[in-house]
């Protein structure tokens, strides 16, 4: 325990997935540095889910996808300007190794932590950093992005650190008993998406009322057909990202594409089931609970084929072979 007070910037501006698997180093940090002031770069979208955190004393939201759309020069000088007249950090630490968070983590008043050019999504991003961290690309993305976090901050890791865990977000209990199964029907690229056919065979094999999640126009028609072919799916309505992490914390379990709602069970400490398809099991940090189930494809993680829609080939009975066993 260290009883050191110190000024930490976390740059996880983006994906969500991302920044629920990153979250868990919050606890790690507060254990070891009780009295640390963490501010957290977020993107503008993502920002909601960390609002409120209580172990977060500010969430900064960055309009990158808003200054891209509108190519707006002075959202953009404002933006900078915002960045580089904050109070000194102690450490700031990109937890992305993107061009963009790297820009982002720089503009910060301090010293600046981040991958090395070899373990970097992108090389170039080390070129902002005083000091880096060697971790293979490779490695489990979770343990990556704890790892470059408590080695900027001389916090001794262990993999203990992240598998006794408490939930990541605070929720609300419910007083409600009834048992339900989440499934998360879309992700960011039509490859990730377990089809529709399947998704409604599934439920069908399934015990519990299955709920679909969706975020999209697009994904809510998938849950409209898939509801219209199973009589054991129900539609959720649209939820807010902290909605979101509440409901999966409440249900018995989520089974879905590799997506961030999907990785929401794992940071909550409930059962999930992880579908893959042109990505891989490093995407999750496995554990009793929390499964993967991959498609027979070879994946090159550094050239990731986003026409390998593989994932056709997992049988639904199979999946719910393995949702039973947890359930």
């Amino acid at each position: 325990m260290n009883d050191s007070v110190s000024r930490i910037a976390i740059v996880r501006l983006s994906a969500l997935g991302d920044i629920v698997n990153t979250a868990v180093v919050l606890q790690i940090i507060h254990d070891y540095y009780p009295n640390t002031i963490i501010h957290w770069y977020v993107e503008e979208a993502f920002a909601p889910i960390l609002k409120d955190h209580p172990l977060i004393d500010q969430v900064i939201a960055i309009p990158l996808k808003k200054m891209k759309k509108q190519k707006s020069l002075s959202l953009l000088r404002t933006t900078i300007q915002s960045l580089r007249i904050a109070q000194p950090y102690d450490q700031i630490i990109d937890a992305q190794g993107l061009l963009k968070s790297a820009i982002v983590a720089s503009l910060l008043p301090g010293p600046v932590h981040g991958f090395d050019r070899n373990s970097a999504r992108e090389g170039i991003a080390s070129w902002f950093y005083q000091t880096t961290s060697t971790l293979p690309y490779e490695m489990n993305i979770i343990k990556r992005n704890v790892m470059v976090i408590t080695q900027a901050l001389d916090i001794p890791y262990s993999d203990a650190l992240i598998e006794y865990k408490a939930p990541v977000f605070l929720v609300d209990p419910l007083l409600e008993v009834e048992k339900k199964i989440a499934l998360v029907i879309g992700a960011s690229w039509p490859s990730k998406c377990y089809p529709k056919e399947h998704f409604a065979v599934l439920c069908d094999l399934l015990p519990f009322p299955c709920h679909l999640i969706w975020g999209s126009q697009s994904e809510f028609q998938d849950a409209q057909w898939i509801a219209q072919h199973s009589t054991n799916a129900i539609i959720t309505d649209k939820m807010s990202l902290p909605q979101l992490v509440s409901f999966i914390a409440h249900c018995e379990l989520t089974i879905g594409n590799d997506t961030g709602p999907t990785h929401m069970a794992w940071a909550m400490n409930r059962p999930s089931i992880t579908l893959f398809g042109p990505t891989t099991e490093r995407m999750i940090y496995p554990t009793s609970i929390n499964i993967g189930i991959k498609s027979p494809s070879i994946v090159d993680i550094y050239h990731i084929n986003r026409n390998d829609f593989s994932i056709k080939q997992i049988e639904p009975q199979y999946i719910a072979d393995k949702a039973i066993t947890l359930l």
